[in-house]
């Protein structure tokens, strides 16, 4: 769909459906720790969707980058970390994990939808070509929809 970008569509939506793209494409690299690494020292847990969860943070970090000129490891951290219960004492924000987040910019730079900016990765033209015309499917299932 032409003149469709990432702003015009919903932030899940497009989401779910570039994490999909991303899935059935197969070229993303996935690290081998991703059943049992934890995405934030805030988190008990590793997330449940053993692998899916990666293309999915993949996704987001695609659409962040999208929207902004530039985006370094540092702010991915901020922006994905949250809250750590501290019991009784007043919680605190936590930043997420930084190996993962540096995978992933890793993983999307390999793949060519990013590329070393100078103030840390962008979106590559072929990248940005990708979002676009994922986010034109989204905008065309949508108005299918109504």
């Amino acid at each position: 769909m032409p003149g469709v970008s990432v702003r015009d569509v919903p932030a899940q939506e497009f989401i779910v459906a570039y994490a999909q793209f991303l899935q059935r494409q197969g070229k993303l690299e996935v690290p081998g720790y991703v059943e049992l690494v934890k995405t934030s020292s805030g988190n008990e847990l590793p997330p449940q969707d053993s692998d899916k969860w990666f293309y999915m943070r993949a996704a987001s970090v695609a659409r962040h980058i999208y929207l902004r000129k530039s985006v370094g490891t540092g702010k991915l951290n901020k922006l994905y970390g949250g809250t750590i219960n501290r019991g009784s004492r007043p919680s605190h924000h936590r930043d997420a994990s930084g190996s993962v987040n540096r995978k992933v910019l890793q993983a999307l730079e390999k793949i060519g939808v990013l590329e070393e900016g100078k103030n840390g990765r962008k979106i590559s033209e072929t990248g940005q070509r990708d979002l676009d015309r994922i986010a034109g499917e989204v905008f065309a299932g949508a108005q299918d929809e109504e």
